[in-house]
């Protein structure tokens, strides 16, 4: 079997143009994630000793590929948000009354940029969860899988941490800003920690 690669995202993320970017990138290793944990599922239904675990699997797969779906839309949502205020900011500024709109534009896009990669790294933040349960119930062919998700799923929840962090210094609403930072680094602190541990059970298993 060919596996065929549609390099149309990486392409244009190696391109000059500023979308996608970071923020993409980031909900496409969150969607990585995702997938390598349905594909876990997938082989180990049916394998002899997971019997019992069969339910659960079912549970997990389902999930998984929800959440596949979810990071994937991410990867537009991410480029919407960027241009969004990258529009505001060339908006005219020569009057005080244009000066105002744009302020008003530019405020509105730097929430709408803060708000997508913080929902970026809570959906990350959920696919290293489902890796630590993959952990627990995959088919040990397939262990190495589950690490992968993991790592792919943290790398993206801190990824999605630093395209919050460049846009929360320039927000007015403070509370609004220190709220999505006190967030993001929970979840960078708690999910770091789960994924080092799937790692580290998945390495055990492989000795």
């Amino acid at each position: 079997m060919t596996t065929m690669l549609d390099t149309r995202f990486l392409d244009a993320l190696a391109s000059a143009a500023p979308t996608p970017g970071g923020g993409g990138a980031a909900a496409l290793m969150g969607a990585t994630g995702a997938a390598l944990v349905a594909m876990v599922c997938h082989l180990s239904l049916g394998k002899k000793g997971h019997e019992a675990d069969e339910p659960e699997l079912r549970r997990l797969l389902d999930e998984a590929e929800a959440l596949r779906a979810k990071l994937q839309r991410m990867v537009a949502e991410d480029a919407c948000a960027f241009e969004r205020l990258m529009s505001a900011y060339r908006l005219p500024k020569a009057t005080a009354e244009e000066q105002a709109y744009r302020g008003a534009a530019i405020q509105n896009g730097l929430r709408a940029a803060t708000l997508a990669p913080l929902a970026c790294a809570r959906a990350a933040a959920d696919a290293v969860r489902l890796a630590r349960r993959a952990a627990a119930l995959g088919h040990r062919q397939v262990i190495s899988d589950v690490g992968v998700a993991a790592l792919a799923a943290a790398a993206a929840l801190r990824s999605a941490a630093l395209n919050v962090q460049i846009n929360v210094p320039a927000l007015k609403d403070r509370a609004f800003a220190d709220h999505a930072l006190t967030e993001v680094a929970a979840l960078v602190d708690e999910c770091g920690g789960v994924a080092e541990a799937v790692h580290g059970r998945v390495k055990s298993m492989l000795a």
